[in-house]
């Protein structure tokens, strides 16, 4: 059996090199040529965030909403990943705003779901219906508040979609609101969110205030400009530091960012949201084994805290790691075998290294808590039709 080639422009998009890319386009070279897996150039390019090679390609005219083998598009692959410019590019060339990835979801959903506060307020600015649920039933609001921490990030989440006209009594399958699973978490800082809780009328807490309207126009220099003003007066201040180390991601500072967020660490061990933030960052510098460790620091604190091996799973998931994904997976299921979307994320990455069997009786489990969920009889349809059954 032969092996499929690479279309070159893919794989040049996949070096990201600009140089190569120009040459085949003078050529005439199909811009949206496709490898083995349905991967455009574009796609490629976004895979890597890759934004000068996106956009040229973008405007070289490549389809944004080309479809994958797994059903994502550049658009939906750019926002479900937090990469912003690209997001951004995909939007201003005619992205189809409703179309939705292979789970039922916008990218409104992943994006609130992992915390990229930036992507979630451009998928508002842009108008993506801010209620719609996904085929396991949850909103984004409803993802912000399940698979967060409750945090200071996933406060601002919930903030922004709330602020958006997100329907907090909005029910997921089991008739559970958010409101009912916040605190059902014990998620008080976002109950006080929910309960429209004034701001305390302090410096600190109007400096905040004053750097999020900033924030909201992208104006990242500007806000942080702000919170280091109050930084100066208050430097032990752990939400003064969250912020500096936020903007400082944003603008793409990394390095910055995580010496901010271990700050806040050193002043306060047992702050575990800093550990996700520092993971994220190392993920934005490309260094996973130093992301993978920002996660166990925090996991090894308190072992029992679901929120982050499941963001350590989707981190793995990423990375083409799926052999550690259902190992953490497994570890999930261990503590709370009830949760039928673990069980979903494990079939997945099984069936990504080809144990159709496996996945089968993974997805067995979450149709057994779940029964009419189309989302988890379509896939075990997949899998047996991967068996040849």
């Amino acid at each position: 059996m032969t092996t499929p080639s690479i279309p070159p422009l893919v794989t040049a998009a996949e070096r990201g090199d600009l140089a190569a890319i120009e040459q085949l386009l003078a050529q005439g070279t199909s811009i949206d040529a496709r490898d083995s897996s349905g991967r455009t150039a574009l796609m490629a390019a976004t895979q890597r965030n890759d934004v000068a090679l996106a956009k040229r390609l973008i405007e070289a005219g490549s389809d944004v909403n080309a479809r994958d083998a797994v059903m994502l598009t550049p658009y939906l692959c750019a926002g479900a990943n937090g990469f912003s410019e690209i997001f951004k590019a995909t939007i201003a060339a005619g992205a189809d705003r409703a179309s939705v990835n292979r789970f039922g979801g916008t990218p409104l959903l992943p994006s609130s779901e992992k915390g990229f506060l930036r992507t979630v307020r451009i998928c508002l600015a842009a108008g993506i219906s801010v209620n719609r649920a996904n085929d396991l039933g949850w909103s984004a609001l409803l993802e912000a508040v399940i698979l967060g921490d409750g945090g200071r990030l996933y406060a601002d989440v919930i903030e922004a979609l709330l602020e958006a006209g997100a329907d907090p009594h909005l029910k997921d399958r089991d008739g559970k609101s958010s409101i009912e699973h916040a605190r059902e978490l014990g998620q008080h800082r976002v109950l006080a969110i929910f309960r429209d809780h004034p701001e305390a009328n302090n410096p600190v807490a109007g400096a905040i205030k004053q750097a999020k309207e900033l924030e909201k126009g992208e104006s990242y220099e500007e806000a942080m400009s702000v919170i280091d003003a109050t930084l100066a007066n208050h430097p032990q201040d752990l939400d003064l530091l969250y912020y500096r180390g936020y903007y400082l991601y944003e603008l793409g500072r990394a390095e910055e960012s995580i010496r901010s967020f271990e700050e806040a660490l050193a002043l306060q061990p047992g702050e575990i949201e800093f550990h996700f933030y520092i993971a994220y960052a190392y993920r934005m510098l490309r260094q996973p084994e130093a992301a993978l460790a920002a996660f166990d620091a925090g996991i090894n604190k308190e072992p029992e805290l679901g929120f982050l091996r499941y963001h350590k799973s989707n981190y793995l998931r990423e990375l083409g790691r799926h052999e550690e994904a259902v190992e953490v997976m497994d570890e999930l299921l261990a503590r709370q075998p009830h949760r039928y979307d673990y069980s979903f994320h494990k079939a997945n990455s099984l069936r990504s290294l080809g144990r159709h069997e496996e996945a089968i009786v993974a997805i067995e489990n979450a149709i057994a808590a779940d029964p009419g969920n189309p989302l988890y009889q379509r896939h075990r349809m997949d899998s047996l039709r991967l068996l040849g059954s």
